[in-house]
């Protein structure tokens, strides 16, 4: 925890220094993601018809572990900070994200053809967040 304070205080120094106003809206997690997903972009994840993942860049296929919040909500796209072997690859500690994110934050690494999201496309039933829509 010390380490987080400290790291906070260096921020607000480098804030005063170059006179940026702190502004925060804690209910913007939409900024949060992307935030994240800057620093984790080579480890994202879509969603296939078939209900697992397979990851974008180094295709093998994975699943959410099982302890996280999105394990039953099945997002079409994912990012990841580790993948974890038990009795199949896991990730862990995964957030949602909006495919085109990555062509603005990593447009060095992502063809566009690789992030194409084909949301036109349907899932099987059951699968992903309209399973409780029915």
């Amino acid at each position: 925890m010390r380490r987080a304070r400290d790291i906070r205080d260096q921020l607000l120094g480098l804030l005063e220094r170059v006179e940026i106003e702190l502004v925060s809206d804690r209910n913007n997690l939409e900024n949060i993601k992307k935030c994240i997903t800057s620093g984790f972009f080579y480890n994202t994840a879509k969603l296939q018809k078939n209900g697992s993942y397979r990851t974008v860049k180094n295709p093998q296929t994975v699943a959410i572990h099982p302890s996280s919040g999105l394990a039953k909500e099945l997002p079409r796209w994912v990012v990841y900070f580790e993948l974890v072997f038990t009795t199949k690859e896991y990730m862990r500690q995964v957030i949602e994200i909006t495919p085109s994110w990555l062509m603005d934050i990593a447009p060095h690494f992502y063809k566009q053809s690789e992030i194409s999201d084909g949301a036109a496309g349907k899932m099987p039933k059951g699968v992903g967040k309209s399973a409780g829509e029915r």
